[in-house]
């Protein structure tokens, strides 16, 4: 990887920040921002509703995108749902499948609010039950096993936590699930930016994941099945969603159509369309070890320094090191560092609130970089992490 030009593709590097926060939202390259005014100078219309050229144009492009992501993870376009984000493509999930009561969900004990919330109010609402796996140093695939039953329709789990960067044993999990005949649904928000996703050969029959997290603009992808998206009933209905309507009925169009309710975000479809192509460009192998010499040296330098969270072997956090040094509150921490050399962290709980409240911390300090770190950032980073931590 060629740092030197690739960060010359992100111009608010200029203005001297380090950033890491990449795990929240990525910073976006030229060619996806030139992607993105091409369509609102050159045309700036509704797609898949026009007759005129402009119109036309929207249409072809954000096919084009449907394409291009589809193939990004070995999936068909029609099983490509365009969202808002990983939390509207799970909620969709949620709503779409329609819980009885009875019915389990199983979810590991490191999710985020996203692939938590919409459960709870399954259970509210619905009378769903829902399982909770232990997930600390790594998932308790014993004990997973054990709560799979008859009962258990769905397990919806993040593929890799956005609170340690941990990931979950997914084809382990995928298989066991399925032999026991349950649905799975994985949140791929921290994954799909970062490795090679092969969702056929993977097995998942849901995957969600966002934009904003992989160089594009706010925009989000479901990924489902074939067969399970034809039997599954729409979740937002309106505009596009159906063939024909009457006063009294109506017909639904079919997949993706039916669960892509109003006008889209087509800039937002095509800019992550143009990420990919950029990401395939640098390479997903190469950007994954980047991340992992950037976390070792870390790792190495604040060892003892720092209360890390996660294993320690840097390669199972892949882009994250989210830490505390003693009893500071990591809000402190996060704006000392903003303020002594611009470095931009994440700090609180990470929308995990549920996994920092079962083991009684406010929160952490998280650190995460991406394919435009450099280990110069770095090694700023620790030094100013070291100060803070002799200070106090």
């Amino acid at each position: 990887m060629n740092l030197e030009e690739i960060r010359k593709d992100f111009p608010v590097l200029e203005k001297g920040i380090i950033y890491l926060d990449s795990a929240c939202m990525s910073l976006r390259p030229l060619p996806v921002i030139n992607k993105i005014r091409e369509y609102y100078e050159q045309y700036p219309a509704c797609g898949g509703r026009s007759q005129y050229s402009l119109g036309k144009k929207v249409t072809e492009e954000v096919e084009k995108s449907r394409k291009e992501i589809a193939e990004f993870i070995s999936a068909k376009e029609k099983e490509i749902i365009f969202t808002k984000n990983t939390t509207e493509g799970i909620n969709l999930v949620a709503h779409s499948l329609g819980f009885r009561p009875g019915e389990e969900i199983i979810i590991s004990g490191k999710e985020h609010n996203s692939n938590l919330l919409p459960w709870l109010k399954q259970k509210e609402e619905h009378g769903a039950i829902l399982q909770v796996i232990p997930f600390d140093q790594e998932f308790n695939l014993e004990e997973f096993q054990k709560k799979l039953s008859r009962k258990t329709r769905l397990v919806s789990v993040v593929y890799t936590s956005n609170l340690d960067g941990t990931s979950i044993p997914i084809n382990e999990v995928i298989k066991l699930a399925h032999e026991n005949g349950s649905l799975v649904l994985l949140d791929g928000a921290q994954a799909v930016p970062h490795q090679k996703i092969n969702a056929k050969k993977m097995g998942a029959d849901f995957l969600a994941f966002s934009g904003h997290k992989m160089l594009g603009p706010s925009s989000g992808v479901l990924y489902g099945r074939e067969e399970l998206l034809r039997q599954m009933k729409p979740f937002i209905v309106g505009g596009g969603t159906v063939k024909d309507s009457h006063y009294h009925s109506a017909e639904w169009d079919e997949s993706p159509a039916k669960f892509e309710a109003g006008l889209q975000d087509y800039a937002g479809v095509i800019g992550l369309a143009e990420a990919i192509k950029y990401l395939k460009k640098i390479g997903l192998d190469e950007i994954h070890e980047h991340e992992i010499l950037l976390n070792k040296m870390m790792t190495e330098r604040l060892s003892g320094k720092v209360k890390l969270l996660g294993p320690l072997a840097a390669e199972k956090r892949g882009g994250i090191f989210s830490f505390n040094i003693k009893e500071l509150d990591p809000h402190l921490i996060a704006g000392v560092l903003d303020k002594s050399k611009k470095i931009a962290v994440r700090s609180g709980a990470h929308c995990v609130h549920s996994w920092f409240n079962q083991h009684h911390l406010k929160g952490s300090v998280r650190a995460s970089f991406y394919l435009y770190n450099t280990m110069e950032e770095a090694k700023i980073f620790c030094e100013e992490v070291e100060k803070i931590a002799q200070h106090f």
